[in-house]
């Protein structure tokens, strides 16, 4: 299944399953929503507000977890994962305007695939990861090289309002393969492509080493890293970020 939430033509925040993200149609059954209804309601994409799949209280960030993008980089893979955080007020929405930092030399595109927590997790053993894991989503994680280059925590290169594009949906596991591959777009153009197999640090070592140190909730995210080709982010850009098996996150840059 593919879960999405949305707000409807009414102001209603409610969730339903859009069963193809690259197309129009989504349903709500009747257990989902905040409106009591009696049978199925269908919209169509076009007419509703689409939201960010999950509230995260915090997106846990996986840094060269691709060894091509940590070449590209001139950097060196890492031996264990490198880890840092993206706040709630990074994520924005599928088709919500992405907004810049003005007078930056550089900011690029960096397509990942998201796993999305659906329980409360702490010491998870990577035996069980799978157990915590309600889906994957689409991220791109924006980042702000001019900063980034001159700071060893990375909080304004990475954690900045907006630099969390997040969604469309939350495609339940078996939905995507374990070769999934990702991809970016820019202005219609492939720049970015990779699978799930080339990731460094698998799933379930990542769960193991995360909630090792932080307990994850419901809702929260972990962006697994990003393939070669990553680039800078120009005003008028429109980048999307193409999941195997989730959909398409599509944005359209906008410099504040």
């Amino acid at each position: 299944m593919h879960h999405v939430r949305f707000v409807d033509p009414a102001g209603d925040v409610r969730r339903g399953e859009w069963t193809d993200p690259d197309g129009e149609e989504i349903t709500v059954h009747p257990t989902h929503g905040a409106r009591i209804s009696l049978d199925e309601e269908t919209y169509t994409a076009s007419e509703v507000e689409i939201l960010p799949p999950c509230e995260p209280s915090k997106v846990v960030c996986v840094g060269r977890n691709y060894a091509d993008h940590a070449a590209e980089l001139d950097n060196e893979v890492p031996d264990r994962p490198l880890l840092f955080l993206k706040p709630p007020s990074a994520v924005v929405a599928h088709n919500e305007s992405l907004p810049l930092l003005p007078g930056k030399e550089r900011i690029d595109y960096e397509a990942e695939i998201g796993i999305v927590i659906g329980e409360r997790a702490r010491n998870v053993p990577a035996g069980r990861a799978g157990e915590v894991v309600a889906g994957f989503t689409c991220i791109n994680d924006v980042s702000n090289r001019d900063d980034q280059d001159v700071e060893t925590n990375w909080v304004r290169g990475k954690a900045f309002d907006a630099s969390c594009p997040l969604g469309p949906v939350i495609a339940t596991p078996e939905e995507v393969p374990r070769d999934a591959r990702v991809s970016c777009r820019l202005n219609g153009r492939t720049v970015q492509e990779g699978t799930r197999e080339q990731l460094v640090f698998g799933l379930e070592e990542l769960i193991e080493e995360i909630t090792a140190y932080m307990t994850l909730q419901p809702g929260d995210v972990i962006a697994t890293g990003t393939p070669e080709g990553v680039g800078p982010l120009s005003d008028g850009d429109t980048v999307e970020v193409t999941v195997e098996g989730v959909g398409t996150l599509r944005n359209t840059v906008e410099i504040e």
